[in-house]
């Protein structure tokens, strides 16, 4: 684990940008809500593919907005596919289709080998259907069947862990991403898609609306994720753990939560609790890129001509 200063990672920064592609496949005019952090991502994934791709979308949020007839913003050949058909090619879900109602099709994928990428573009709820809860929901968010009242804090269950189960599969190569941090965004999306084999890579995607957050903060938002430990950057090649992006020192949980009204209702021992599991999970994760071996030797199966 490399850590970078500030100088060091404006360096970068500027590196780095003169390494990206100005082409756009994901273009504008499409109906996303101002400040959707979904539609940053997705732009950006499909930069980081390039020209050369086929992209089936499950039914969420970027097939509603991309795709009313007559028009459309993809530039690449794309397709709109139920939400339990989404795992081929390059595959996108939002986190209900991908954790809840796709999970039985996209672990069939991975289990078989299928040489593909699936990207779940996660904003923690079934927003374009009116913001429900779905198993990616975090706990203590209100949601519209979550409601917090007298005898409930909102969601009561913790998040499932998607990236986990993925890892479990024993497939090549899995990741998180947001697209507060562009290049490792960038860099991620061309692993996967070089890797032989099914590759798996959870976006972070900030809705304002289902956020209650303002519309100028979704990529604040999705630093402060990282800052926090709330949503850490990291890969695991071959069952072996890297943090890419590795802050100093963590932010306390409160300053993410608080510019979100999903969470206003929280007092203070909700927000302890919070504080205590991301902690500990954090710590886990840190232990899991310090071992000495691979947690699986992944099989890369050959390809069927």
């Amino acid at each position: 684990m490399e850590k970078f200063g500030r100088a060091e990672s404006q360096k970068f920064d500027t590196y780095a940008s003169r390494m990206l592609p100005r082409d756009e496949f994901f273009t504008s005019g499409h109906r996303a809500c101002q400040g959707c952090g979904e539609a940053l991502a997705v732009r950006w994934v499909c930069k980081a593919m390039g020209k050369d791709a086929i992209i089936a979308n499950a039914t969420g949020c970027m097939e509603i907005v991309s795709s009313g007839m007559p028009q459309t913003s993809w530039m690449h050949p794309w397709i709109h596919v139920a939400f339990e058909n989404t795992a081929k090619v390059v595959a996108m879900g939002g986190d209900g289709g991908t954790s809840d109602i796709g999970l039985q099709a996209l672990s069939g994928a991975l289990e078989r080998g299928t040489n593909f990428t699936y990207f779940c573009f996660d904003n923690e709820a079934y927003m374009n259907t009116g913001i429900q809860r779905s198993s990616a929901t975090p706990y203590g968010a209100m949601t519209t069947t979550s409601p917090p009242g007298k005898k409930s804090i909102g969601q009561r269950t913790w998040k499932k862990d998607m990236v986990a189960i993925a890892v479990a599969h024993d497939i090549p190569y899995v990741a998180t991403v947001t697209p507060s941090y562009l290049f490792d965004l960038f860099f991620k999306v061309r692993k996967a898609l070089e890797t032989p084999g099914p590759a798996y890579i959870s976006v972070l995607s900030v809705c304002p609306t289902g956020w209650r957050s303002a519309t100028d903060l979704s990529v604040r938002l999705g630093r402060l994720a990282v800052e926090t430990g709330v949503f850490p950057l990291y890969e695991v090649v071959d069952g072996k753990y890297f943090i890419t992006v590795q802050p100093p020192k963590l932010r306390p949980v409160k300053d993410y939560l608080r510019p979100q009204g999903r969470f206003r209702h929280l007092r203070e021992p909700e927000i302890n609790f919070i504080q205590q599991q991301v902690q500990a999970n954090y710590e886990l994760l840190l232990q899991k890129c310090q071992a000495p071996f691979p947690e699986f030797a992944p099989v890369h199966l050959p390809e069927v001509g």
